[in-house]
């Protein structure tokens, strides 16, 4: 009967281990420190040099590889292509080209701290090159601030896509270093194009038929999130076996899912918000399993170097050469080039040298480690300074939204959603406007459910329902702000001085002496949001103009019907000469 002992020791310590998850999941949130960073710890604390726990790298290979393919999958879920349409050739560019220029310019300081050849040190580039889902994904979306959309679009769809360029690299260097030879050229970017198409081309693919079978079965409640989940790990391994790159696909087949209409979404969204915390604690637990801090001590210094060439030049150069073509603000460039998070996935492919036997395999593994360790302490923990710093952090809280699953005909097109109403929430303001594609279905006032018509004006304490499309439900967020800087977020969010969208600027220029281009000046405000954002104008949308920030206040029929403008010196609260005092 000693097994069924043994067995139930294994599950209580694993329960303890969950259950510690959550409580330091309260903590690090309460305190800013990347959560991920508790699972690191732990997993060292139950490793061989401290509680004796200890795990091959064979199966934490494989555990981790399903943990990311989850992470990524749920990364495309969450990713709104229309709002970011202007981010995707951007992010691809850094997840292919980006990649190759930070491998090569961490090669050249890992060859000089570490002794090495050019092959090992181009092996430890590689490794550390990509930056990891898991962690962008968390510290981002947990983060307690907004970005603008294109930088967070940036950020999210480079950490999703670029993970197939960093293991072929790997993979590459790592035969040329076991087999002594590398192939042709042209050999090896037919390589390289027949993983990233395959895996791009079966992605969409079995995104468009998790799509289909969720709205075509008749499925008991709760097993929509079980088949979402299982075809995404299906279209992972399923692509890899066909030569593809699994991580590519899976992240592409969440993109697809996530931009159509599919039956039980909240519910898929939950469960896979679940399943991906999870995914993340498992991950950086048994990378912190397999580490020996007694090994780890020695290369720490030449390592920590290392780390901070990464993250000072060789990812700020990169991104600044990819970026280049783009229209990227300098502030913008620099927050990208900062954000630039390593992960769990350095740490894995640093376990591929282990399990080819490579030589210095021990060394690959450590100094990613220390690598990922510093990025998580310095920039996870930087993340909202550095978007202030740079002038990027949109300074206005976020009403959590009740989201509620509909099983009714017309499901597909509108979710049920509810916003607390407080006193300081933007919907309460005359100026404010609820989007008309947002259907006002109740209202819960003092514990009674009222309709629409029966409730009149929202007053604080309501809880505000509505039924809204899927992918628009966001947009309804600034309107429920809360908090004493509810007023100075919307003004700093959407000027103080607001517009019609079809006034001409150059009479506006000229009626208050506002310097401004002079090709701006035969077109209206909705022209100019229509022209930059291809059609998919947003509340929230901003575009520099001389001096000066036009931000959309207000849509109609996809125009921006009224904007607000910004000027610089209004952020310190001092307006210029030529400005009209309001009355």
């Amino acid at each position: 009967m000693e097994w069924l002992t043994r067995i139930d020791t294994w599950l209580l310590g694993g329960a303890v281990i969950a259950l510690a998850g959550i409580a330091s999941s309260l903590i690090a949130r309460r305190f800013g420190a990347p959560l991920l960073l508790v699972f690191l710890a732990l997993g060292m604390a139950l490793g061989p040099e401290g509680a004796g726990l200890s795990i091959t790298p064979q199966t934490a290979y494989g555990i981790g590889v399903l943990a990311l393919a989850v992470i990524l999958f749920d990364g495309g879920l969450q990713t709104r292509l229309a709002p970011i349409r202007s981010a995707v050739l951007p992010a691809a560019t850094l997840a292919s080209l980006g990649v190759l220029l930070t491998a090569g310019l961490t090669a050249l300081a890992a060859r000089w701290l570490f002794d090495l050849g050019w092959a090992e040190a181009l092996l430890i580039g590689a490794v550390i090159a990509s930056t990891d889902a898991a962690a962008v994904f968390f510290l981002l979306r947990g983060a307690g601030m907004r970005l603008p959309k294109r930088i967070t679009g940036v950020l999210e769809i480079e950490s999703g896509a670029n993970d197939p360029v960093a293991v072929f690299l790997t993979l590459l260097l790592c035969s040329w270093l076991a087999l002594g030879e590398l192939g042709g050229g042209g050999d090896l970017l037919g390589r390289l194009v027949l993983q990233l198409g395959a895996g791009a081309v079966l992605g969409w693919a079995g995104g468009r038929l998790l799509a289909l079978a969720l709205n075509r079965l008749a499925l008991p409640d709760g097993l929509h999130a079980l088949l979402a989940v299982a075809g995404a790990v299906a279209v992972f391994a399923g692509t890899n076996l066909l030569g593809g790159s699994g991580f590519l696909a899976v992240y592409i087949a969440g993109l697809v899912l996530g931009q159509r209409p599919v039956r039980a979404l909240a519910t898929i969204t939950t469960v896979q918000h679940a399943a991906t915390w999870l995914a993340q604690g498992v991950m950086f637990l048994l990378l912190g399993m397999l580490a020996r801090p007694s090994t780890l001590v020695e290369v720490f210094w030449p390592a920590l170097a290392l780390a901070f060439w990464l993250m000072l030049v060789a990812r700020p150069l990169a991104v600044a050469v990819c970026l280049a073509p783009f229209d990227f603000r300098r502030k913008e460039v620099g927050f990208i080039g900062w954000v630039g998070l390593r992960g769990a996935v350095g740490i894995f492919l640093a376990s591929l040298p282990v399990l080819m036997d490579l030589p210095n395999a021990a060394l690959y593994f450590d100094v990613a480690f220390v690598v990922v360790l510093v990025s998580l302490l310095v920039q996870g923990w930087t993340l909202k300074p550095a978007a202030r710093l740079f002038g990027l952090a949109l300074p206005r809280n976020t009403a959590e939204a009740r989201r509620i699953e509909l099983d009714l005909p017309g499901q597909l097109a509108f979710e049920l959603v509810g916003y607390p109403v407080r006193p300081t929430s933007a919907v309460l303001s005359h100026r404010a406007q609820v989007p008309g594609w947002a259907r006002p279905a109740l209202v819960v006032r003092e514990q009674r459910v009222l309709l629409p018509t029966e409730a009149g004006a929202l007053q604080p304490g309501d809880i505000a329902y509505y039924l809204a499309p899927p992918g628009e439900v966001y947009r309804l967020d600034w309107l429920f702000a809360e908090g004493p800087e509810a007023r100075e977020a919307e003004h700093a969010a959407f000027g103080q001085f607001l517009l019609a969208g079809d006034v001409p600027l150059g009479e506006l220029a000229a009626f208050y002496a506002l310097p401004i281009p002079e090709d701006y000046a035969r077109c209206t405000a909705a022209e100019m949001f229509a022209n930059h954002f291809e059609g998919e104008v947003q509340i929230g949308d901003r575009l520099p103009v001389g001096p000066t920030t036009l931000v959309v206040r207000r849509v109609e029929d996809g125009r921006a019907a009224q904007v607000g403008i910004v000027l610089p010196e209004a952020r310190s609260g001092v307006l210029p000469s030529w400005w009209p005092r309001r009355r």
